[in-house]
């Protein structure tokens, strides 16, 4: 496959059927995503309304990225990547049917939408709440692994300069169909069963498991030529990836400043449902009109990502989306009309959009073949792995508050808190990802990539 892919370096960018067959995975996959965006916390307030619970079902669904990222990166290095994004899938689609059956089988039970839309107290149905616990939980391990060989694998696909290009249409789709095409459907089949929403999901995934499946060719990492036969062991692996990461004076700074985002941004995401729903006064219509925000925002950030990155400097721009995301919160916080939150949420989309865009294709650019799947779980592992800190110090934010000074405050503290912390995550980062310093980690990347491939064998590991 790297063989392949160098015989089109240069050429005029063109991609090919494997591509597209990703691509349409991809929508398809978050559509039933963007259904789960609206069904999964709808549902979760209907269990119960204690912020506390909800938030650990947050927590329940973030904690593998703490646990499983580091061995999901060597996974990802050994085995067949399109294999492994299949069989997450497939796991992923036979969960959600579970639970798809666990909720009809007692949605007798649980309130009505007029009685959630009012606040109104009612009976939690603990049982039903362990099962969304659990399946959060497993979901999320599979969302590790999944994910990973995804961002890998596309490198494999398209030629490095490309890169760009290729993940700002995989963005463009995914917000679409993440942030608007499916809320809306979730919105509609929520109105017909709780369950309904779910099962959707669960075959959203089976097919993009069968796109998935259909991708020819091999995408099981190379070995470099004298490697031992023998692989060494998983944690000398583990830790070949960890250093490389922490010896990169622009990735490291880039992880770790992406990790504070992500805590504020789970730290928000703990109180989303009950505020929009008892500050806003948002039913599920409302909620998947906030959704199409997102979809919005996205797709014009996938289209002038690159440009903007361009015109500005890839360092500038990465500074101006940290600077909107401190300010955005900001003013949310203070909101009580949806309309104005969702231009809010569509400007955060877009400069969110084009950090990814920049990102990304960054460090799937410099980082060596074999090392990448190892090199970026530490990535997300220092990054994604914040999530469950920033739930768990969001939740206890919300219930001290709510103590001390009432419900309304409480709900909106976690977006005043996130704008302050944000601003300063802004001013750390910005003399540590300049333009000049990721332009020349870049080039050398680029270089050094170019020179370990050569050196390559043409016959893929098998696994071990």
């Amino acid at each position: 496959m790297a063989e392949a892919r160098k015989t089109v370096r240069g050429a005029k960018p063109r991609f090919d059927a494997n591509y597209w067959k990703l691509w349409v995975a991809t929508v398809v996959s978050n559509i039933g995503d963007g259904v789960g965006v609206i069904a999964y916390p709808w549902i979760a307030s209907s269990v119960t309304r204690n912020v506390l619970l909800i938030a650990g079902i947050g927590l329940a669904q973030q904690l593998p990225w703490l646990l499983f990222a580091l061995p999901a990166g060597v996974i990802t290095d050994r085995y067949d990547r399109r294999n492994l994004m299949v069989i997450m899938d497939v796991l992923r689609a036979a969960l959600i049917g579970v639970m798809a059956f666990v909720v009809l089988s007692r949605q007798d039970g649980l309130p009505t939408p007029e009685v959630i839309e009012a606040g109104l107290p009612f009976a939690e149905d603990l049982t039903l709440y362990g099962v969304l616990l659990v399946g959060a939980f497993l979901l999320g391990f599979a969302e590790v692994l999944r994910d990973n060989a995804s961002q890998t694998i596309l490198p494999s696909i398209v030629d490095i300069d490309d890169l760009e290009t290729a993940n700002g249409r995989m963005w463009a789709a995914e917000g679409v169909s993440n942030s608007f095409i499916g809320p809306l459907i979730g919105a509609a089949l929520l109105g017909v069963a709780l369950a309904l929403p779910l099962g959707f999901d669960a075959v959203s995934f089976a097919i993009a498991a069968v796109l998935v499946a259909t991708l020819k060719g091999t995408f099981t990492p190379p070995r470099a030529k004298g490697a031992p036969a023998d692989r060494p062991t998983w944690t000398v692996e583990v830790r070949e990836g960890v250093r490389w990461l922490r010896a990169h004076t622009v990735l490291w700074p880039m992880a770790v400043t992406l990790g504070l985002m992500m805590a504020t941004f789970s730290f928000q995401s703990v109180v989303f449902v009950l505020w929009a729903q008892e500050i806003l006064g948002a039913d599920a219509r409302i909620l998947a009109y906030l959704g199409t925000a997102g979809a919005i925002g996205g797709v014009l950030g996938s289209l002038l990502g690159k440009k903007t990155a361009e015109r500005v400097g890839p360092g500038t721009a990465l500074f101006l989306t940290l600077v909107t995301l401190a300010v955005v919160p900001g003013i949310v916080g203070f909101a009580r009309d949806w309309r104005i939150v969702w231009l809010l949420l569509g400007i955060a989309a877009f400069i969110a959009t084009v950090w990814n865009i920049i990102t990304v294709s960054f460090r799937q650019a410099i980082i060596p073949d074999d090392l990448l799947g190892r090199v970026n779980s530490v990535y997300r592992f220092v990054s994604w792995g914040m999530l469950p800190a920033g739930v768990i110090t969001g939740g206890l934010v919300v219930r001290a508050t709510e103590v001390a000074a009432g419900r309304d405050l409480a709900l909106r503290m976690p977006y005043l808190v996130a704008a302050i912390f944000t601003l300063g995550v802004a001013l750390w980062a910005r003399p540590k990802l300049t333009t000049e310093k990721l332009e020349v980690a870049r080039a050398e990347g680029d270089a050094a990539r170019k020179e370990r491939d050569a050196a390559k064998g043409d016959t893929p590991d098998t696994g071990g």
